[in-house]
């Protein structure tokens, strides 16, 4: 699969939004109205806060966006296609705040597993910026949370996907890493479209655009 290593335009939708949320409603049980006629569109290599409280709906946005889940209402399309279609970790990725790695793996085995899988190789220098290098070898089951966490991160960017979808990436994070955290995201693949779920101001500042929700309505795209 040529371009997942390097970034090239082959991952990219050859135009158009890279996400495109249009009229989005989600119920869950006893709970409806969890997000209320939301629309969004990413650009490629745009980088999106979703700032608001918790509870907000930030969370829920970034689980239809990934395709974890479907709309009640409205649509969601990543990269030309369904975002419930999508199962290849080389084109849409996702940090969840429930990690989802593998305990018996190391924390470079599951840095790379997404790229062993789709037979290319992952990007170099992400254990470095994310300060995993001198772990590498470990267990992830062994590593604090916060370094589960920043191996998750390294995991999501390491494909070098189309549309990247962080919740929360620097919740587990100390001042230094997260800053180490918000210079991975910013030094991503050129092409790559990113969406956050974040209260850290330090991702504010350097998002394209901040988008405010308020019990699952958008209240601003900013910009």
């Amino acid at each position: 699969m040529s371009g997942v290593a390097d970034g090239t335009a082959d991952l990219r939708p050859p135009d158009g939004p890279a996400v495109r949320v249009d009229r989005v409603g989600l119920d869950v049980p006893g709970r409806p109205g969890v997000l209320h006629d939301v629309s969004l569109h990413v650009a490629p290599g745009e980088l999106v806060v979703l700032s608001g409280r918790s509870g907000s709906g930030k969370s829920s946005l970034c689980h239809l966006v990934a395709g974890v889940g479907r709309p009640t209402r409205g649509t969601v399309v990543v990269l030309g296609r369904s975002a419930h279609d999508w199962a290849d970790w080389t084109r849409v990725t996702l940090l969840p705040q429930r990690l989802a790695l593998t305990a018996e793996l190391s924390v470079a085995e599951n840095v790379a597993w997404p790229c062993w899988l789709a037979g290319a190789t992952p990007r170099p220098g992400l254990l470095e910026a994310l300060a995993l290098d001198h772990i590498a070898d470990r267990l992830t089951g062994e590593s604090s949370l916060g370094e589960q966490q920043r191996t998750a991160l390294a995991r999501a960017l390491a494909t070098s996907p189309g549309c990247a979808v962080l919740d929360e990436p620097t919740g587990h994070q100390d001042d230094g890493n997260a800053d180490r955290v918000v210079d991975a995201i910013v030094a991503r693949t050129p092409g790559t479209a990113v969406v956050v779920a974040t209260h850290d101001e330090r991702l504010l500042a350097v998002a394209d655009r901040v988008v405010r929700l308020e019990a699952g309505r958008l209240l601003t795209t900013g910009g």
